[in-house]
């Protein structure tokens, strides 16, 4: 329903858009030091505001996962699954960069995250709600894989968004009744802690 809803919107605004358009040829003078905002004023508005809503919610088309709350360490983010298809590979995106140890195989990481699946785009588990850190070795395969992958490299005190294919999740098994079988899912991590 929110899809359609916001597939709406957009046909509207790019309707106004077209009509106040017109044929005004002064938006397009020719002048070298013009904006695209300057020189597509039909389009500026609608991506403009596209853009600010993705910046200020931590995603964009490329991962397929909106997160609210992104920047705000101190509260636990909220994931919406925006793709259409799973992911076929490792996406990593800091929302985060953290400005302290950085993460490498063989370290003991404490983390906070919260995961998402794409079929249910549901969460699944989250560590905020057990209200303490999650604790592993990394690169030692104690966790999925696209865990061991995907926190490498972090640096403490980053938040760092993965969606992780089902091959490096839980493969064809799943994890009944949450997790199907090669599901794509989405977490937010917070490392907290490298030693």
């Amino acid at each position: 329903m929110s899809r359609l809803l916001a597939l709406l919107l957009a046909l509207t605004a790019l309707t106004f858009g077209l009509a106040a358009c017109g044929d005004d040829d002064e938006s397009t003078s020719g002048d070298s030091g013009a904006t695209a905002t300057e020189t597509t004023p039909a389009a500026s508005p609608t991506t403009a505001a596209t853009t600010e809503t993705t910046a200020a919610k931590g995603g964009d088309d490329d991962t397929g996962v909106v997160v609210t709350g992104a920047e705000n360490l101190d509260e636990k983010p909220q994931i919406e699954i925006t793709a259409e298809t799973q992911a076929d590979k490792l996406i990593k995106k800091d929302l985060v960069v953290g400005d302290g140890k950085t993460a490498k195989e063989g370290d003991t990481v404490s983390v906070q995250y919260v995961g998402v699946g794409f079929n249910s785009e549901e969460e699944f588990d989250a560590s905020w709600n057990r209200g303490e850190p999650f604790a592993f070795t990394l690169g030692a395969g104690e966790v999925i894989p696209g865990w061991d992958e995907g926190v490498a490299g972090m640096k403490e005190g980053g938040r760092r968004l993965l969606v992780i294919p089902g091959d490096k999740a839980y493969g064809a098994q799943g994890s009944p009744p949450a997790i199907g079988p090669d599901e794509t899912l989405a977490f937010v991590v917070d490392l907290e802690k490298v030693s």
